[in-house]
């Protein structure tokens, strides 16, 4: 007889406390179950069930056996599940955490294109410029730019963005050019206020070196699109990733301030729950973003 359906018709018996109950949550007559018990107990060659006229119940031998074996049926019964799932169209609420830069002026326009592919899933985007938690706060993912805190979440990586310091012609006519690191010092720097570090740019020199540059800086906010308008605006130089500024740039709104620097450039992930089972609904998102922004970076936005 097949071992798994004799670990089910065991266990069922245990659960419902009888050949009786079980036989009629099995859809199977009574003495099939009881066959099946039979045979494993004859297989293990040993008592698993003590049986009176009124009830039956687990021997220690059995009780310690139903542990084990429920476990495997509740595995069994999830690889089902997995394989139905796996083939049916994603669907479902789709919870998506993101920085409100890269919501608002990437994930906002495609949206509409990956709803009509999946009609099934629904989104609830949550623009915030502060590290979320994703299992406590009930995310299913997250769209993070930057080195990754948390090593414990899968990741996969979408593209990169460059990171450059820019401002508009008319401020380097007013205010000069910075030649050296250290002139960003007597400069007019527009921060951004979520950093965790505070205002602080972290600099690669052209020597290879890591710099930093602390400013009380002349306007902080919470908002990249906001330092991009003050940097367009000539108040400062801002410290921006280049899908905020490239079209400023290619428009001649903004120049580099320090083009002699080696490029910064930041990842672009899709970081999602661990476990061995990528619910269909977050791995359609995220092969969806990563076919968007397959030729996107570090510079072409």
């Amino acid at each position: 007889m097949d071992r798994l359906t004799e670990m089910e018709a065991f266990a069922t018996v245990v659960d419902q406390g009888g050949f009786t109950d079980a036989a009629k949550k099995m859809g199977i007559s009574k003495s099939a179950v009881s066959k099946h018990v039979s045979a494993l107990e004859a297989r293990l060659g040993a008592r698993l069930l003590n049986r009176t006229t009124r009830r039956v119940s687990p021997t220690e031998i059995g009780l310690a056996y139903y542990d084990r074996a429920r476990r495997v049926l509740n595995d069994a019964g999830e690889a089902d599940a997995l394989v139905t799932s796996m083939q049916v169209a994603p669907s479902g609420l789709l919870r998506i955490s993101v920085a409100t830069d890269f919501g608002v002026n990437l994930l906002s326009p495609v949206l509409g294109e990956f709803l009509q592919e999946y009609p099934e899933i629904t989104v609830n985007m949550v623009l915030n410029n502060r590290y979320v938690e994703l299992i406590s706060e009930g995310f299913d993912m997250a769209i993070r730019v930057g080195e990754l805190e948390d090593s414990t979440l899968r990741a996969r990586k979408l593209t990169e963005t460059a990171k450059r310091m820019i401002a508009a012609p008319r401020y380097f006519e007013k205010y000069g050019r910075p030649t050296k690191i250290d002139d960003l010092n007597d400069h007019k720097l527009l921060h951004y206020s979520n950093q965790s570090n505070g205002n602080v740019w972290k600099i690669t020199a052209p020597s290879g070196e890591r710099r930093q540059v602390r400013s009380a800086g002349w306007l902080t906010v919470n908002d990249g699109q906001s330092l991009l308008h003050a940097a367009i605006a000539g108040l400062g130089i801002a410290y921006l990733p280049s899908f905020l500024y490239a079209d400023a740039m290619k428009k001649g709104l903004v120049e580099e301030a320090m083009p002699e620097l080696p490029m910064e450039t930041l990842g672009i992930y899709a970081v999602y729950p661990p476990g061995r089972f990528t619910q269909p609904k977050v791995r359609a998102f995220i092969d969806f973003l990563a076919v968007t922004f397959a030729e996107k970076g570090p510079d072409n936005w």
